[in-house]
């Protein structure tokens, strides 16, 4: 359970429905989602803005120039094409990285480059850029190296390159390291620590969150930039268009893939490609995208966020996990229908395996935090701090993701590292900046790196246990911090709803992170009866009524045990049997918040309610 936040943003909602053809409701939901403060609700919620919302297409894409040395990468990049380099795309190992490598070696390639790719070994190599890759490159004759979702903190392993006589160019979108400056006082006396950006020293470093840039909108992934900088490079040849055809349309689709996976803010841009993104997809020309999406099942014509973030990306993921990435990235490349659909089974088995190793490692985990208790007076640490040797490293953000949401706490999740030491993921919530607390215990790091709600760090195992005494004691975190927060468009009855609005909502897609499905709350809601569904029994089914005396179709896929847990405290075990046995009373009244959707089956719709939080 959450603690329940009402959105109260004002507009002139009526007026708003009038002029766009959409309800009442559906107006407040996107005054909620565009309204940042009293002070600019009219120009939040101008027309002109609810228009771009509703409507807005490529135009609204930023000038990828904006970027700081972006235009002096693409020139470079043009330069060492025309004198015939061997050029080496590296990115990263997860979907982000894997969708800008392909990006960048299939546009180079098409414009003439002499291209090839690697993806880094999680195990072997590590995250990002390496020496051990650097002098692999030189060994293989490349004369110029282009990153893409990494090399911002690559300084010592671009300095090597350089070195060598390589040509290094950096296409990044994680944070910049920086130091803190000595303080500076200023002429009111008061002390202020500046931060001194470090950047590698590559030929060209862009990054949109570099503070010499001028990009307006800071949030883009690594693919993100991979195509704005391919779309720049472009330029620079003459017969461009001839080269690349649909290119960068099909090239969109990957995009926003990579924004859906790497957890961008459905905000800005990243709207409109991600929206252009899921209408692409149905028509992609790439053998092994659609491979991918048959072996899955899905519906070319019906994929949506969640197929993104929870079908198709884990599937690509799998194979930096348990594998190489680098098979994935071929599935990209593979044009012969029967090898693509062998590829795309053997992703979709090795993520099934990581399913299995990570409920193992999660149960482990939870263990762990329970022990770890009796360390800080029966009550959890500020921090969690796990440190499980035998797990897989690849899951370990995977695993840190699982227990930061069931104990609503920042995880870092540690395991043995193949070449000695440990190595791990951490996930943060709302109030704690990771990469910042990380930042300030560097010292204690043979590697890290990323960003506030994410990061991944190496360290020798004696410090494991200073990490975690000395993220908890500099943790300024209050009780309050630690119970999430449950956005609440509007109070609503669920009389209200109905298959017309539901289908009305779909105008606000896509739904994600920053851009949330609508979530409504309703006070009194009866339980009649139940089902518990499902191959681990992780779901429940029940008819549900309110005041009006209607009865309807609720169904709930969070922690059950939680739920069960509510119920018992509240009503006690006897009335939880009744709910499943169909005997209740109708006095088993729950405060639920819930969104309103489609069931189709069989060619059938339904209205049905999906519950988020009870309380």
């Amino acid at each position: 359970m959450a603690k329940w936040m009402v959105a109260n943003k004002k507009a002139d909602f009526d007026r708003l429905a009038g002029k766009f053809g959409i309800r009442n409701i559906t107006a407040r939901l996107i005054a909620n989602r565009l309204i940042n403060s009293r002070e600019t609700e009219a120009e939040d919620c101008s027309d002109e803005a609810v228009s771009r919302y509703l409507d807005g297409d490529l135009s609204l894409l930023h000038d990828p120039r904006l970027m700081a040395d972006m235009d002096l990468g693409a020139r470079i990049m043009y330069e060492r094409i025309q004198a015939g380099d061997k050029i080496r795309v590296i990115g990263d190992y997860d979907v982000d990285g894997i969708c800008s490598t392909y990006i960048l070696a299939r546009g180079l390639e098409l414009l003439g480059a002499q291209v090839d790719y690697v993806l880094p070994d999680r195990v072997k190599d590590g995250y990002g850029l390496s020496i051990k890759l650097v002098d692999e490159a030189l060994q293989a004759g490349i004369d110029t190296i282009i990153t893409c979702d990494n090399g911002i903190a690559a300084s010592e392993q671009i300095a090597h390159a350089k070195d060598k006589g390589m040509t290094v160019i950096v296409t990044d979108h994680h944070e910049v390291p920086f130091e803190i400056s000595e303080p500076n006082s200023d002429i009111t006396g008061d002390q202020e620590d500046s931060r001194v950006e470090i950047l590698p020293p590559a030929d060209a470093v862009i990054d949109p969150k570099r503070a010499d840039g001028d990009y307006p909108f800071k949030e883009i992934c690594g693919a993100v930039v991979a195509y704005k900088f391919m779309q720049v490079l472009s330029e620079f040849f003459e017969d461009s268009s001839d080269k690349l055809g649909n290119y960068f349309t099909e090239m969109l689709i990957y995009a926003g893939l990579a924004t859906v996976c790497d957890v961008m803010e459905l905000k800005d841009e990243n709207r409109v490609i991600v929206k252009e993104s899921l209408r692409l997809i149905g028509h992609t020309e790439n053998v092994g995208l659609r491979a991918l999406i048959h072996q899955n099942s899905l519906d070319e014509g019906k994929i949506l966020c969640y197929h993104y973030g929870f079908v198709l990306g884990p599937c690509l993921n799998a194979t930096g996990r348990l594998d190489l990435a680098e098979r994935a990235l071929k599935l990209f490349f593979e044009e012969d229908e029967n090898e693509a659909a062998m590829m795309a089974a053997n992703l979709k088995q090795l993520n099934d395996s990581r399913k299995d190793m990570t409920k193992l490692g999660v149960d482990r985990a939870i263990e762990i935090v329970e022990e770890q208790k009796a360390d800080y007076a029966g009550e959890l640490p500020k921090v969690l701090v796990i440190y499980l040797p035998d797990v897989h490293e690849s899951i370990a953000g995977i695993i840190a993701g699982k227990v930061k949401e069931k104990y609503y706490r920042p995880t870092i999740v540690l395991t043995k590292a193949a070449d000695g030491g440990a190595k791990g993921s951490g996930r943060s919530i709302d109030k704690y900046d990771m990469y910042e607390n990380l930042s300030a215990c560097k010292e204690l790091f043979t590697k890290f790196g990323g960003h506030k709600m994410a990061a991944g760090l190496s360290l020798p195992e004696e410090n494991i246990d200073i990490l975690k005494d000395r993220l908890n004691q500099n943790c300024d975190l209050a009780a309050g911090d630690f119970e999430p927060t449950l956005h609440i468009d509007m109070v609503m009855p669920l009389k209200y709803a109905d298959i017309d609005l539901v289908r009305e909502f779909e105008r606000l897609e896509p739904f994600g992170n920053g851009n949330t499905k609508p979530i409504f709350a309703q006070r009194d809601v009866v339980f009649l009866s139940g089902r518990i569904l499902g191959k681990n029994r992780n779901c429940g089914k029940y008819r549900v009524t309110d005041e009006s005396g209607r009865i309807y179709e609720m169904m709930y896929f969070g922690d059950m045990d939680k739920w069960h847990d509510y119920l018992s405290e509240k009503f006690g075990h006897d009335a939880v049997d009744d709910l499943y046995s169909g005997n209740t009373d109708g006095s088993m009244k729950v405060n639920v918040a819930y969104y309103p959707d489609i069931n189709s089956y069989q060619g059938r719709e339904s209205l049905q309610f999906v519950m988020n939080d009870f309380l």
